[in-house]
């Protein structure tokens, strides 16, 4: 039966490839239970309230509301659209509401906007208008779109295990480890979790993912036993410890489960936003919203299906329209839920990579979201010194698609390569997709060449320009 229903021999898997995949994409993303409350859990709205409309925050309420949501809507992608692609929220996405909208009217204000935003983009799914854009993209910059999210996650693994790090002075912005130097014990993880996950690649051994954040997590949990190293970051003093684990410090829970609770969800006003601020200033906010969301769940679709091998010689990817529906549905969910717009995570590249090809990697994935909603404690042991060397792998595996791009034609090579290079430079997907579609749009009509550019991709493109000139637009209509 599950064989017939997602198609599973048909795509050259198996029932074990895709429980391995499933599993693999939740520890790869299982970090947003513990790090969108404190995001958005952590903020306060214009009236000094926290999430729910308290005076202090309630973390325990967004965690159990942020597992719920991302379980339902992960298996809908698994039963829907038959496509391994996991969906929680939004990274970026969420910083944007606490930050950008919340502070300017209350919590259910800003979530209204939000499930605006997701409503308005499953219209423009409903009416064909989302997939008719993805078909516009020429073939290349797809491919590019590609590879720009696989350095993009490499990126973000390396970032997030500490080997790269940012820099508060100095002339460039990220360097080595802390001030040019690897210190640690969470870094020699990474290093062990990296090196293995490469060997058992080489290996071609089929659980090498796995595998490779089993036995990570299981050696962070020793050390950290041994060694009392604790996080990077002290939340009680604001101490910042360079040595220390990222968000999650590896230790054996002293309870496995406890009863969720669901109260943020519904709190929410669909048009309050408007009375609080001025039409303009909403619009563009929603707008914003609708920009990052309708192209990040593009690029990540696109990356996905190449990888995954479910794309046509133009590189549609099989049944983007089911895709896109869900996803649509989940950016409304999310702020139904109070927990931020919800959209396809590209750390579904790693369950990929494990093998995963339909959509019961999804199902496996949603129901392990589901069971974290009384499991949170089990989640938290897993630092991400352990998880984050399936992100690199995954990282290299999307880079081979490089050399399916036309170097020679600079029409669509330059275009590519700013679309490649943008996503990890500025960690913005959105920013890497608006510079390829303008770039391919000025560049083919100085070649003179405007008769390849679809009429959509105009439009588009000129979305990005209004997108790229936001801040002298706000000035202008301030």
């Amino acid at each position: 039966m599950l064989d017939s229903f997602f198609k599973i021999s048909q795509r050259g898997s198996t029932v074990a490839r895709e429980v391995r995949g499933g599993v693999v994409t939740f520890f790869t993303m299982a970090y947003i239970v513990a790090l969108n409350p404190l995001i958005i859990g952590l903020a306060k709205d214009a009236d000094g309230k926290y999430i729910g409309g308290g005076d202090a925050p309630n973390l325990a309420l967004v965690a159990a509301a942020t597992a719920l949501i991302a379980g339902v809507m992960t298996i809908l992608m698994g039963v829907v659209a038959n496509f391994p692609l996991a969906i929680a929220t939004g990274l970026g996405l969420n910083t944007f509401v606490a930050v950008g909208i919340a502070s300017k009217m209350t919590w259910a204000d800003a979530m209204g906007l939000v499930v605006l935003e997701g409503l308005i983009i499953l219209i423009l799914v409903l009416t064909g208008f989302r997939t008719a854009v993805f078909r516009a993209v020429p073939t290349q910059l797809k491919i590019a779109i590609s590879v720009g999210i696989g350095l993009f996650i490499a990126l973000i693994g390396l970032v997030d295990a500490g080997f790269v790090r940012r820099t508060g002075t100095g002339p460039v912005p990220v360097t080595l480890g802390d001030n040019g130097n690897l210190v640690g014990w969470p870094v020699v993880v990474f290093a062990f979790g990296l090196f293995l996950t490469i060997a058992l690649t080489v290996k071609k051994v089929k659980a090498a993912i796995l595998i490779g954040i089993v036995a990570a997590t299981a050696a962070a949990i020793a050390i950290e036993s041994a060694f009392k190293i604790g996080p990077l970051f002290n939340g009680a003093t604001g101490e910042v410890n360079p040595k220390g684990w990222n968000l999650n410090v590896p230790a054996m829970p002293e309870t496995v489960a406890a009863t969720p609770k669901f109260d943020i969800i519904g709190d929410f006003n669909l048009l309050g936003g408007f009375d609080r601020i001025s039409l303009v200033a909403a619009v563009l906010l929603v707008f914003t919203l609708l920009l990052a969301d309708f192209f990040d769940t593009m690029g990540t679709m696109t990356a996905i299906g190449n990888q995954a091998g479910l794309v046509d010689r133009d590189g549609n990817v099989e049944g983007a329209n089911r895709i896109l529906l869900i996803d649509s549905i989940a950016a409304a969910a999310g702020g139904a839920g109070s927990v931020s717009s919800n959209t396809s995570y590209i750390e579904s590249a790693s369950g990929v990579g494990e093998g995963a090809r339909t959509g019961l990697a999804s199902v496996v994935t949603g129901v392990l979201f589901l069971l974290t909603t009384f499991l949170a404690p089990l989640v938290a042991i897993i630092p991400y010194e352990a998880a984050t060397p399936a992100l690199v792998i995954v990282g290299f595996l999307m880079m081979t698609q490089i050399k399916g791009i036309d170097w020679d034609d600079l029409g669509i090579a330059i275009p590519a390569f700013l679309t490649i290079i943008l996503m990890p430079f500025t960690y913005n997907i959105s920013v890497g997709i608006g510079a390829g579609f303008v770039s391919y749009v000025v560049i083919r009509l100085f070649q003179g060449r405007s008769k390849e550019i679809s009429p959509l991709l105009w439009i588009v493109a000129g979305l990005f320009m209004v997108y790229f000139l936001q801040s002298p637009i706000n000035i202008w209509t301030a």
